[in-house]
């Protein structure tokens, strides 16, 4: 299938220490996607509202998981699946340092025309929780 322009909705929420320490972040921009042989990719250009300018998003769902790659400004690549802890590299202008990510839910349905995805992780660094997050996305057609 050829790529073709889709908006993609991302709700974000991020807990630190504590559940009173959060922040959420809503919004939407214009991506690429395509659907073949059953998985979902899609890319689009990260902004200011996100913190990560001058850096491309590209994800891909597949049957056995997601897998989410940053490059630019940021340079990582996680991978989620559902109750696995893994470890990231995660390249920033300052250094580099690694990641672990724990994937506590993983929903994701998409199909020719879009989908929509749900996932609950931990991310820590050194063994100590840094950030809890929850995120949802939808692609959808123009």
């Amino acid at each position: 299938m050829k790529e073709k322009e889709v908006v993609i909705d991302i709700h974000s929420f991020h807990a630190y220490d504590s559940e009173e320490e959060q922040d959420v972040l809503e919004f939407s921009t214009d991506g690429m996607y395509r659907y073949e042989n059953g998985s979902a990719h899609f890319w689009y250009w990260e902004s200011e509202v996100t913190g990560l300018p001058g850096t491309r998003t590209s994800v891909e769902i597949a049957p056995e998981g997601v897998t989410v790659h940053r490059k630019g400004t940021v340079n990582s690549r996680m991978e989620f699946r559902e109750g696995v802890r893994n470890l990231f590299p995660y390249e920033t202008p300052y250094g580099m340092a690694t990641m672990g990510m724990n994937t506590r839910k993983l929903k994701a349905a998409f199909d020719e025309h879009g989908g929509d995805m749900e996932i609950d992780y931990v991310l820590d660094f050194e063994h100590a929780v840094a950030v809890r997050n929850k995120f949802q996305l939808r692609v959808r057609e123009n």
